[in-house]
């Protein structure tokens, strides 16, 4: 039995589930194929506890955990409404094909409807073609403002801090 609920980082179990499934993503090829750092796995939970505008759903397969979204609100200048970014995409790989992503993506729709977003928006790596089917199938797609300019590139920049 699947089960999608919204994390309620005081529970232990989320908090575990939440390092666990981010964990796995890191490991994983699309995730950069590294282990969390120990003040990741100590503190991650905590850190999301503490930031009201993160939403973090989880979802349990048989009460295992087996996927993950989390989401941070921003604001569209352009629409003047908020908006809500899809962070991280989680599914552990012995979840998958079983309709995980799209239960967590309608999850986190509603979440940004009950907030009157005008928008989600994610980043998805060139080479991850099936991320991207699961996010077209969804109804996402490449952004523009003018298409003369072309579609809209994510960059970044790291900081040491």
């Amino acid at each position: 039995m699947i089960k999608v609920i919204d994390a309620d980082l005081n529970i232990s179990a989320h908090r575990e589930a939440v390092v666990e499934l981010m964990n796995t993503y890191a490991l994983d090829y699309m995730g950069g194929g590294e282990e969390l750092s120990d003040f990741a796995k100590n503190n991650l939970a905590n850190e999301l506890a503490q930031r009201k505008y993160i939403h973090t759903v989880l979802a349990f397969v048989n009460d295992n955990p087996a996927g993950l979204i989390i989401a941070i609100e921003g604001f569209s200048t352009f629409a003047c409404k908020p908006l809500l970014n899809i962070h991280d995409v989680v599914v552990a790989s012995a979840y998958r094909r079983r309709g995980i992503c799209k239960l967590l993506l309608q999850r986190i729709e509603d979440i940004a409807l009950e907030l009157g977003c005008c928008k989600l928006t994610l980043e998805v790596l060139e080479g991850n073609q099936v991320a991207q089917a699961a996010y077209k199938a969804f109804g996402f797609d490449g952004y523009q403002l003018n298409p003369d300019m072309g579609r809209a590139l994510f960059w970044q920049k790291k900081l040491n801090s």
